[in-house]
């Protein structure tokens, strides 16, 4: 395992930004170098302790998934190297966590799909029957499949700040209606497939997020991360049993030790515990394992 990446120190390309997992640099007028640190945020504030080898399997996972699900949308990616785009000196800091991508305008949502009642969506479900404001069956438990897949948009928010849930309604005001539709259909599309995959190999996803983005012809593009444990609710099918919220492969561990600790999820935010760190690596690492046969 290689020492974990907080941040990284590209000098040789110019730095755009930093979010909260990722460090996005200019390559030239069409394409940005993404850089997915080891960094982890929860209830959207970034922790100060790393994950050792974090980025590389959240960028093994993501390219795993542009690739198995390139024919329902076009991505990002371009497959030049990114050793290729940076100082000889810096090649040790993408390799294996970095990819180059088109530069495209991100639309201004998170498209959030939802295929099981858990999270957020149970504790409103629980008090009005819907989720994001879409009515549901009066019968269901907590970690159910739903009737069928919802999307449920909500705002990006800066740093620190959290999303916000919008109707769809407010989605076709800041997109337009073609374009919201075609953002909920393939959102939809993407989970079914991904969905149906990984329960083959033995995952649930109780719910994602994509972000999409337009080339300048207009036409949408899959952007950032693909089904990952940071974007994603990730879940062991052999040990799913409605009623209960099942265990994660993603970083709920992380949340459930913060939830007990006191914190009052602002920042900043306490220092991870090191066998938390590990055993969130491992949940990692798992995933990768079960999705895509790849060692991390």
């Amino acid at each position: 395992m290689t020492t974990p990446m907080y941040q990284s120190s590209i000098e040789s390309l110019p730095l755009l930004n930093r979010g909260k997992v990722r460090d996005i640099y200019a390559v030239d007028d069409k394409h940005l170098l993404i850089v997915t640190t080891d960094r982890l945020s929860a209830f959207d504030v970034i922790l100060p302790t790393p994950i050792p080898g974090k980025g590389e399997v959240l960028t093994k996972i993501s390219d795993f998934w542009f690739s198995r699900l390139g024919h329902i949308i076009p991505n990002q990616l371009t497959g030049i190297a990114p050793e290729s785009v940076v100082a000889d000196n810096e090649k040790d800091q993408v390799a294996g966590r970095a990819i180059v991508v088109k530069k495209l305008k991100p639309l201004p949502i998170e498209a959030i799909v939802r295929g099981y009642l858990v999270g957020s969506g149970w504790k409103e479900y629980k008090a009005s029957r819907s989720v994001c404001g879409i009515p549901l069956p009066a019968d269901l438990r907590e970690a159910d499949r739903l009737p069928q897949p919802l999307f449920t948009p909500s705002t990006k928010a800066e740093e620190g700040a959290h999303d916000e849930n919008i109707s769809f309604e407010k989605t076709e005001e800041l997109l337009g209606k073609a374009l919201a539709a075609q953002v909920r259909d393939a959102t939809i599309a993407l989970y079914q497939a991904a969905a149906e995959y990984a329960l083959s190999k033995g995952i649930i996803i109780a719910d994602t997020k994509f972000e999409f983005g337009l080339d300048g012809a207009g036409k949408l593009h899959l952007i950032d991360e693909a089904l990952t444990p940071d974007s994603s609710r990730f879940w062991p099918a052999d040990q799913y049993q409605p009623g209960s919220n099942p265990p994660s492969f993603d970083k709920q561990y992380v949340r459930d030790w913060l939830e007990s600790s006191g914190w009052n999820k602002q920042a900043p935010a306490p220092e991870l515990p090191p066998d938390v760190a590990v055993k969130t690596g491992e949940k990692y690492r798992e995933a990768l394992k079960r999705l895509t046969d790849a060692n991390p």
